[in-house]
C-alpha cells in the first residue's frame, strides 16, 4: 500500500473514529441519564451503544495502524500505548494515546461486566467522559487544521457532544420532588 494512501487512510479513520465516539457518548448520555428510556427503546439503544462502539475501536485501531505505518511523520508502536513518547507532535500525538488508553480501559471493563463490581465497571466508565474530549482536541490539533471540511466535522462532534452532556447535567430526576419532600420531613 502506498504511503500517500496510508495517509488518507489515516485521517479517514480518524474523522470516522470522532464521530462515532460522539455518538457513542451521546448514546451513553442517553441510556444513563435521569430521563433514560425503558423498555424496547432502552434495549435498541443500548444495542446501538455497543455496537457503535464496536466499529468505533475497528475504526480506531486502523486509524492508529496506519498512521504508524506510513512514513510522513514518525509514530512508533510504543507511542500508540504509552502517553507522550511520540517523537512528533509529542502533546497532541500523547492526548490521542490517552484517550485511546482510556477506551482500552472501558472496553475492558465492559467485556468484564458480568464478572465485575457494578461499581469498579460504573468508576472506569466515567473516563468516557475524559476520553472524548482528549480524542477532539488529538483531532482538532493534528489532523484538521490544515484541511476545513476535517475541522467543521470535529468542531460539529465537539458542539454535539457537549449539547448532550449540557443535556445530562441539567435534567432532573422524575422523582426529584418526591426525594425533597423525603428529605424534609422529619426522622425519629
Amino acid at each position: 500500500m502506498s504511503n500517500e494512501l496510508l495517509w488518507y487512510l489515516s485521517r479517514a479513520t480518524g474523522i470516522t473514529s470522532i464521530a462515532l465516539l460522539t455518538a457513542v457518548l451521546v448514546l451513553g448520555v442517553i441510556t444513563s441519564g435521569r430521563r433514560r428510556p425503558t423498555g424496547q427503546r432502552a434495549t435498541v439503544l443500548m444495542g446501538l451503544h455497543r455496537w457503535l462502539s464496536l466499529g468505533m475501536l475497528a475504526f480506531l485501531v486502523t486509524h492508529i495502524t496506519t498512521a504508524i505505518a506510513e512514513t510522513y511523520v514518525s509514530i512508533d508502536w510504543i507511542s500508540a500505548l504509552v502517553p507522550f513518547t511520540s517523537a512528533y507532535s509529542t502533546a497532541w500525538v500523547g492526548l490521542g494515546t490517552l484517550a485511546f488508553d482510556l477506551l482500552l480501559a472501558v472496553t475492558a471493563t465492559s467485556v468484564l461486566r458480568q464478572r465485575i463490581p457494578e461499581r469498579l465497571w460504573r468508576r472506569v466508565h466515567w473516563g468516557a467522559y475524559a476520553m472524548w474530549p482528549l480524542a477532539l482536541v488529538h483531532g482538532l490539533m493534528l489532523a484538521t487544521s490544515v484541511e476545513p471540511i476535517l475541522a467543521a466535522i470535529t468542531i460539529a462532534c465537539g458542539a454535539i457532544g457537549a449539547a448532550a452532556l449540557a443535556w445530562r447535567v441539567s435534567t432532573r430526576h422524575a422523582d426529584r420532588d418526591a426525594r425533597l419532600t423525603a428529605l424534609q420531613g422529619e426522622w425519629s
